[in-house]
C-alpha cells in the first residue's frame, strides 16, 4: 500500500465524518491518556526513570551488534534455535520453513506487530497453513479482515453490535450484542479449541534480554501463555532493536511500558520464556525458534533516525496526538499508526511510497512529552520531510508553491505588500471577526478562518500603538 497526502486527507476525512468512531476514538484514547498520567504520577522519580531509559536504549543501541551476538549465544545454549532474517520475505520463509518441516496447517498466535509488518498470516496461509489470532482484538479484526486500527487495542473501531454481528455469523448462533459475558464465552471456547489443535505457536518479543537469551511477553490475556506453551513449536518473530542487554535494564523497561500504554503499574501476564521445555517440566515446547528480523532498522543505525529504533511500541504518542484521535488508525495505511508510525512507516516501507505520512502532524510536540523513552518525534518528521524536498518527492505543484512562499518571506516589502492586498482581498468574505473563503480556496478545508487584523503588528508598532512591556 501507499499513502500520499491527499489519500490520508481522504482516509481522515471518511473517519472524521463517521460520529460513532470519532466517540470510540476518543473515549479509548481519552481512559488510556488518564491512566498514564495517574500511574506515572503514582512512580516515584518517573522523570528521572525515564532518563535513565533514554540512556539505556541509546547505549544499547550503540552496541547492537554485540548485544545481538550475546542473545544468540545465551539462547542456543538454552536450547533454542536462532535464525536471522534480512527482511519480511526472508523471515516469512523461515517461520513457513519451520511449519513445513513439522506437518503444520494450523498456527495459533498471540498478538504481534511485526508479523503484521512482514504480513505473515498472509505467508502462513499461501503455504497451507491457517493462522488464527488468539487476542480477542486480532481475532475481531481477523474475523472482519482489517488491519488494526491502534497498537494496544487493535479493535477499538469496532461496536459491540459489530462484535456479535461477526460471532453470530461464525457460529451460526444469534448472539446478542449486550451479552457481554455470552460473547466472552463464545471467544473463549472457540479460541481454545485452536490452542488444542495448532502445532504451531507463533508470537512476537516485547523485549528480548541478552544476559540469558529470553524472550518476554506482555500480555493482558491469558492467550500468550496458551500460544508458547501448548503447541509442540514456539516461533517468536522479534525486530533487532527489542534488544535489553540485562534483566536490569529489562526492569526498567517493563516499569515504563505497561504505565505508558495502558496506565498498569504491570501487565496482568509478563512472560520469560528461556529455551524449549526441559525434561520434568509439565507443559511447554519440544522447540524454541526465535527469528531476528532487520527488515531496514540496521538501516537506521547510525542515521538521523537511529532514535526511531528507541520506540518500545507503547502507543502513548497516538493516545495524545490530535491529528491520531481524529483521523484514526486505518488512514496510515500501516500497522503503525500515529506519530510513531507517520516516522517509521516510511522508513521502513519507503519514503515514496508513504510521503503523506510525515505531514500528518502538527508538531505540537505531545508525542515527545509523553513518550517514555523521550523520542524527539517532531524532529524525525522534520528530517522526513526534509527528505522529501531533497528527493523532490512532494507533487511538482507542492514545490512550487513552497518556493514562491519562501521567495516572498525572504523580501519584506514584498511580504508586506503581499500582506497588504490579502487583507484586501479577504475583506469581502470577512464577517464577526472570519474569513469564510470559498470552498476551494479555503486552505483549513471545513474550519472557519480568523480574519486578518485590519493593521499589521508592524504597523502599529511603528505608529506607537502599542505599550512596551
Amino acid at each position: 500500500m501507499s499513502v500520499s497526502t491527499i489519500e490520508f486527507r481522504h482516509f481522515a476525512a471518511s473517519a472524521i465524518a463517521d460520529p460513532r468512531l470519532q466517540g470510540a476514538l476518543e473515549g479509548a484514547t481519552g481512559k488510556f491518556r488518564d491512566a498514564r498520567r495517574a500511574a506515572l504520577a503514582e512512580l516515584p522519580d518517573a522523570d528521572a526513570l525515564r532518563d535513565h531509559f533514554k540512556a539505556l536504549r541509546s547505549a544499547t543501541l550503540a552496541r547492537l551488534a554485540e548485544h545481538l551476538e550475546t542473545f544468540e549465544r545465551n539462547a542456543t545454549a538454552a536450547g533454542a534455535q536462532v535464525h536471522w532474517a534480512a527482511d519480511g520475505h526472508a523471515a516469512c520463509r523461515i517461520v513457513t520453513q519451520i511449519a513445513r518441516q513439522h506437518g503444520v496447517t494450523l498456527a495459533a498466535k498471540s498478538k504481534s506487530m511485526v508479523s503484521e509488518e512482514i504480513h505473515l498470516n498472509q505467508a502462513l496461509a499461501a503455504a497451507g497453513v491457517q493462522p488464527v489470532e488468539t487476542d480477542l482484538g486480532e481475532w475481531i479484526i481477523q474475523l472482519a479482515g482489517d488491519p488494526p486500527y491502534h497498537i494496544v487495542a487493535p479493535a477499538i473501531h469496532k461496536t459491540r453490535q459489530q462484535v456479535a454481528e461477526l460471532f453470530s455469523e461464525l457460529t451460526g448462533e444469534t448472539l446478542p450484542a449486550d451479552d457481554i459475558p455470552r460473547l466472552t464465552a463464545t471467544a473463549r471456547r472457540l479460541l481454545r479449541e485452536q490452542f488444542l489443535a495448532a502445532g504451531m505457536g507463533i508470537s512476537g518479543s516485547n523485549i528480548a534480554v541478552a544476559e540469558t537469551g529470553s524472550v518476554v511477553l506482555v500480555t493482558n490475556e491469558g492467550n500468550g501463555r496458551m500460544v508458547t506453551s501448548l503447541p509442540p513449536v514456539h516461533v517468536a518473530v522479534v525486530g533487532i532493536e527489542k534488544i535489553a542487554p540485562t534483566w536490569a535494564d529489562a526492569a526498567a523497561w517493563l516499569a515504563l511500558l505497561a504505565r505508558s500504554a495502558t496506565g498498569q503499574p504491570l501487565s496482568i501476564y509478563t512472560t520469560a520464556i528461556t529455551g524449549p521445555a526441559r525434561p520434568g517440566d509439565p507443559d511447554g515446547p519440544a522447540e524454541v525458534h526465535i527469528v531476528l528480523l532487520d527488515n531496514g532498522r540496521s538501516r537506521l543505525l547510525g542515521s538521523v533516525y537511529e532514535e526511531v529504533l528507541q520506540c518500545i511500541r507503547c502507543s502513548a504518542c497516538l493516545n495524545i496526538c490530535p491529528v491520531y484521535r481524529e483521523a484514526g488508525g486505518h488512514a496510515y495505511g500501516s500497522p503503525y499508526s500515529g506519530p510513531i508510525g507517520a516516522v517509521i512507516t516510511p522508513l521502513l516501507f519507503g519514503l515514496e511510497e508513504y510521503a503523506g505520512l510525515p505531514h500528518a502532524s502538527s508538531l505540537c510536540g505531545a508525542c515527545r512529552d509523553v513518550c517514555p523513552a523521550r523520542i524527539d518525534l517532531p524532529r524525525l518528521l522534520l528530517e522526513l520531510r526534509a527528505e522529501e524536498v531533497q528527493r523532490r518527492l512532494l507533487p511538482a505543484t507542492e514545490r512550487m508553491a513552497e518556493r514562491a512562499v519562501a521567495w516572498g518571506l525572504a523580501h519584506q516589502r514584498l511580504y508586506q505588500l503581499g500582506a497588504g492586498l490579502g487583507r484586501l482581498a479577504a475583506k469581502p468574505f470577512t464577517h464577526d471577526g472570519y474569513t469564510d473563503l470559498p470552498a476551494r480556496l479555503n486552505p483549513a478545508q471545513e474550519r472557519r478562518l480568523p480574519g486578518l487584523a485590519p493593521r499589521s503588528f508592524r504597523e502599529m508598532w511603528a505608529a506607537g500603538e502599542l505599550d512596551e512591556p
